[in-house]
């Protein structure tokens, strides 16, 4: 599934890696508040590797259940470039993506499990969830 942006004019006011849960929160300047899980971040990440160079081109990223974000790099003004515990760390996430995944997370996730699932996978709940 090939993630593309809406334009929305709201910029982070704060970026927390919460390690022990795996969990990102990010608050928009509109008042919105998300909890990304690091493995939902990790199997949406916007890199090539995952959504290919065109359409049907992408890979379904599995596996990812365990994966955590170890650093957090920062890209100009736009955007972040979280490192992954499988050492994944070519994804930017713009502004606009961060704040499309919080907003969209239930559907996207659901969508995400019934393609994992369609193709042969299980999805191995953590302890932690």
């Amino acid at each position: 599934m090939r993630l593309t942006t809406s334009p929305v004019n709201t910029v982070p006011t704060e970026i927390k890696l919460h390690k022990l849960s795996r969990i990102l929160e990010i608050s928009f300047d509109d008042g919105n508040t998300f909890k990304l899980p690091c493995e939902y971040l990790r199997v949406f990440t916007p890199s090539a590797e995952a959504v290919g160079h065109g359409p049907g081109q992408e890979v379904l990223q599995t596996g990812k259940e365990q994966v955590a974000i170890d650093d957090i790099k920062t890209i100009g003004n736009y955007g972040i470039s979280p490192v992954f515990s499988d050492g994944h760390s070519t994804g930017i996430y713009t502004w606009e993506l961060l704040y499309k995944l919080g907003l969209e997370y239930q559907t996207l996730w659901a969508d995400y499990l019934q393609r994992l699932e369609a193709a042969g996978f299980t999805h191995q709940e953590s302890l932690q969830n």
